[in-house]
């Protein structure tokens, strides 16, 4: 399912986004702190797009390409799933940018309207962000959304600073 901002097109991931997907998965200062700096290779990108592929149709949601609504170019990505890909876990948000488009308001402009999905589409009434704990801009992000700090916990096999958000849901 598309999603729209005032600025952003969010789009599950297509074949179409792969250029714009290597982008961040080639560079290492987008990658420090979700695998250490080490890049992907082309064929992991091709993999990551065919796994969120697949998550789409089993659950109705997953990752996205933010796309710049002026220029149609892919400036990020972002993504509702579950914490650590583990079925029983709580749903996670979360996102990244190419570098040139940091600082633009763009992930927490992409969070919201994730946020906005997950209440409405998805029925999530509590959502969690994770980061590497020396990731401060993205603590700001999780801190813009209303989201509050939890705890340092182990996901994806490290420690990542934890924070939350409870959703009230509009009463119909």
């Amino acid at each position: 399912m598309n999603l729209e901002t005032a600025r952003l097109r969010l789009e599950p991931y297509h074949d179409s986004h792969y250029e714009g997907l290597r982008v961040m998965e080639n560079d290492s200062g987008v990658m420090r702190y979700i695998s250490k700096g080490i890049v992907k290779t082309p064929e992991e990108t091709w993999e990551s797009i065919r796994r969120v592929q697949a998550r789409w149709q089993k659950y109705g949601f997953s990752w996205w390409a933010i796309k710049e609504k002026t220029s149609g170019a892919v400036v990020g990505a972002a993504c509702l799933q579950y914490l650590a890909n583990v079925e029983s876990a709580p749903l996670e948000i979360g996102w990244r940018l190419v570098p040139e488009h940091n600082g633009k308001g763009y992930a927490t402009e992409a969070a919201k309207s994730i946020i906005d999905f997950a209440a409405e589409q998805i029925g999530a009434t509590y959502l969690v962000a994770v980061a590497d704990p020396q990731n401060t801009p993205s603590q700001r992000v999780m801190q813009r959304l209303g989201m509050t700090y939890k705890a340092i916990e182990q996901h994806y096999d490290v420690p990542c600073v934890v924070y939350e958000l409870s959703i009230q849901r509009a009463q119909s």
